[in-house]
């Protein structure tokens, strides 16, 4: 137990620290420009021969191979394991409500659930009210600063980006975890993704094979994003690219 302090105050005191210096509202982006653009570019591109080689013909070997129903069940373990983190970020953000729904959630589906097998929470009106640590970086007051393209990730802003490292490293259930199952949680989030890469590729090749593919995804990343955080931002350069997309 001791260990365990020791390893996370560090990380919680820094996490206060920058909750206590956010004093000012996030300032609401507008636009969409990309100011790394030939980067970006460069990594939409890696991105793409990579899911071509290994992350588009894995994920078809896994839809094929497993039933249906054994990938729902993955990926509902996945949401359920990931839980405890989205309660740090509603407790973070100050959302008290949130936090005990996704708290009552969790435990219903620990339990009754099978260990996050089933999601009995859903059917009694338990769903999931999602959060992460870019939404806790938006509500402490951190700009989204510019739009970026990860490797592997894609769409991204900086606030993003530093928020998916933070959610992905810092789940506290990994931190409770016995050693010889702690990697658990992350190791059923990779397969929930090819599960998701899977079911969605018909749309995701769209995306991809494309010639606007780039401009598409970083519009529709930037406005849904936006949209999930409550920002109303009025552009119609987004219309636009959708109608000409649509033909």
């Amino acid at each position: 137990m001791t260990n365990l302090i020791s390893k996370f105050s560090p990380a919680m005191a820094g996490l206060v620290l920058v909750a206590l210096g956010a004093c000012a509202k996030a300032p609401v982006p507008s636009g969409y420009d990309d100011p790394h653009e030939v980067k970006n570019r460069r990594t939409h591109e890696a991105n793409i021969k990579l899911d071509r080689a290994l992350v588009s013909p894995a994920s078809n070997v896994y839809g094929e191979v497993l039933p249906r129903g054994v990938r729902d069940t993955i990926s509902v373990f996945s949401d359920n394991a990931g839980l405890p983190g989205v309660v740090a970020n509603n407790i973070l953000q100050g959302n008290v409500e949130n936090a005990v729904h996704n708290s009552v959630r969790f435990l219903f589906n620990s339990t009754f659930g099978l260990l996050g097998l089933f999601d009995v929470a859903t059917d009694i009106g338990l769903e999931e009210r999602d959060s992460d640590f870019g939404e806790t970086l938006h509500v402490w007051g951190a700009p989204e600063g510019d739009y970026v393209v990860l490797p592997f990730f894609g769409p991204s802003t900086e606030r993003d980006g530093f928020g998916i490292l933070v959610d992905f490293v810092l789940n506290p259930l990994s931190l409770v975890l016995p050693t010889e199952v702690k990697h658990l949680p992350k190791a059923t989030w990779v397969l929930a993704k090819f599960g998701d890469r899977y079911t969605f590729g018909d749309t995701i090749d769209e995306f991809y094979n494309s010639e606007d593919g780039y401009d598409l995804m970083q519009l529709y990343y930037l406005d849904s994003r936006r949209y999930e955080l409550g920002i109303e931002v009025d552009d119609n350069e987004l219309e636009d690219i959708y109608d000409a997309y649509d033909g």
